[in-house]
């Protein structure tokens, strides 16, 4: 308590549309702070923790925004679109990805979050401002909610930034709408309590942003190739372009920009607003502060909407590898949610110095009751329907042997007679098609049938070029979280799709060879443990 009151006496606490001086937390746990120069005070609920963990922990058994996030999700939890482990907003609508860092040995997600505390009529949903939402994770898979972290105040809204991670504080920088740049610092166990540099806004150029250290200076980007470095957090001197030599013009994928060491390369991730997530790998020189990017992919194959991968949020995993998460789109409209988070991506370096992309490993430990299908000859032109495997929350590995069919596909979420179903398809172009051209084999994902809701608006397919190597089968994670499609491919390629299925019977799986014979090695599924509560 002794810690605070110094900080306590210098706020202005705002209860019941009174403005009154503080010294005792307890007096009035949670009131709205209110600086001295905030033009667009937020009227969400707002409470400055204690500073030891164990008393953190003690204050969330009661904090406001803990008790209203449970009673909402209890509410949404009856939705059958809302997935049940991926994250989702506890309240309201959701956006970007944010600041995704490692502090005193948790994950801590940020995300626009839109607190309905301004404009509860869901047809005001559009009015609502972006404040920084908040989860913990142990493991990157089992999320847990926790308060508001960065309001607006001097800024009318916040927007998508980054943060650094250093020895005893954690730096937000981000852009403030109608201010400028923006700098947050927080240093206390679950990064609860953020506070603003007086010298807010500071002097930079402002837009979507991250950042991180070298030595005694801070670098960070605006946009996805404007270079800025600090020495003191307040003045930031702009360097100049950032991407050199690209091969890989950005066109329009200049925001959310995320720059993470990779092994010995780096990696930026950025997001199109036409195209979705975006990746260049490449080599970074320290001297020049410059990047020089020799690949390229993306994250969302299709236009960014509807039910497309939004934007990215990365951190380096401290071994060598980075951590991604990005948000995915709705494509039917809720009063009350929309848009959820991926599940965690690992982000290797091959041997081949190209991007691998695999699920984290701790997804694992959501897995239930599994049902194992051994090697199966897929005779051509026939659906093999797996009886004895449904659900609509699933993980499945999949390994086939294409031979020479012309294509096998793997079908989920599908209905008895396929009215309804979502399909993973391999066309399987690794003979030479003609006299002149040889073509990619290409990963298809296409959700054109997996809803007969009238509301709904369908996604194109999602597709991707797949090189296989000699010999190499056919590998797919699955995962199945009621209105979102996720795909891993051979660890090289991700898809992913929201669908919606209309009926209650499209819970099944079905796989096929077209053309000619093809070989099941192995099919695994699981089904998949909640997060989230589920409805009383």
């Amino acid at each position: 308590m002794t810690a605070h009151k110094s900080i306590l006496a210098s706020m202005h606490f705002r209860c019941s549309g009174i403005v009154i001086m503080l010294c005792v937390l307890q007096l009035c746990p949670f009131s709205t702070v209110a600086g001295a120069n905030e033009k667009y005070p937020s009227p969400t609920p707002k409470q400055v923790f204690p500073g030891t963990l164990a008393a953190q922990e003690e204050a969330l058994r009661t904090n406001e925004l803990m008790l209203r996030f449970e009673k909402s999700r209890q509410k949404q939890a009856t939705d059958p679109y809302r997935p049940t482990y991926h994250f989702v907003s506890p309240e309201s609508q959701m956006n970007d990805p944010n600041g995704l860092c490692f502090w005193q040995g948790r994950w801590h997600l940020f995300y626009q979050a839109y607190p309905p505390d301004e404009f509860p009529n869901p047809a005001d949903v559009p009015k609502r401002r972006q404040h920084w939402g908040h989860a913990v994770s142990d493991d990157l898979v089992h999320w847990r909610d926790l308060p508001y972290a960065i309001y607006p105040g001097i800024e009318r809204m916040c927007f998508s930034g980054g943060t650094v991670v250093e020895e005893s504080r954690v730096i937000a920088f981000y852009p403030g709408v109608e201010a400028g740049q923006m700098v947050a610092i927080a240093a206390d166990p679950l990064l609860l309590n953020w506070e603003k540099i007086p010298e807010n806004p500071v002097k930079s150029p402002t837009g979507d942003s991250c950042i991180w250290k070298e030595g005694d200076a801070y670098y960070g980007l605006v946009g996805a190739d404007q270079l800025v470095s600090s020495t003191n957090l307040v003045v930031w001197n702009v360097q100049g372009r950032f991407v050199e030599a690209n091969p890989f013009p950005l066109g329009d994928a200049t925001t959310c920009p995320n720059f993470v060491p990779i092994g010995n390369k780096h990696l930026l991730l950025t997001f199109s607003h036409s195209l979705g997530g975006q990746y260049r790998l490449g080599d970074y020189n320290r001297q020049t502060h410059t990047f020089k990017p020799y690949a390229q992919g993306r994250l969302n194959h299709g236009a960014v909407l509807p039910g497309g991968v939004h934007a990215p949020s990365t951190a380096a995993d401290g071994a060598g590898a980075v951590i991604n998460i990005n948000n995915i789109n709705d494509a039917a409209s809720s009063a009350d949610w929309d848009q959820i988070m991926s599940l965690a991506q690992r982000l290797t370096l091959g041997p081949d110095a190209e991007l691998r992309i695999e699920p984290v490993d701790a997804v694992a430990s959501l897995r239930g009751s599994g049902q194992h299908v051994g090697e199966t000859v897929l005779p051509a032109n026939v659906d093999l329907v797996l009886d004895t495997i449904q659900g609509n929350t699933l993980e499945l590995a999949v390994e086939i042997d294409p031979r020479l069919a012309r294509w096998v596909q793997l079908n989920v979420l599908r209905s008895p007679n396929a009215e309804e179903q979502t399909s993973i398809t391999f066309y399987n172009f690794d003979r030479k098609l003609s006299f002149w051209y040889d073509v990619k084999s290409v990963v298809c994902l296409d959700g054109t049938r997996s809803s007969e809701r009238p509301d709904v608006w369908i996604r194109p397919p999602e597709q991707v070029d797949m090189n296989r190597g000699p010999g190499e089968t056919l590998k797919l994670r699955v995962f199945i979280d009621r209105s979102v499609v996720e795909v891993f491919v051979n660890g090289r390629q991700y898809l992913a799709m929201r669908v919606y299925p209309s009926r209650e019977d499209s819970v099944g799986v079905s796989v096929r060879a077209q053309g000619q014979d093809a070989v099941l090695k192995r099919l695994d599924a699981w089904t998949m443990r909640a997060i989230w509560p589920k409805p009383e």
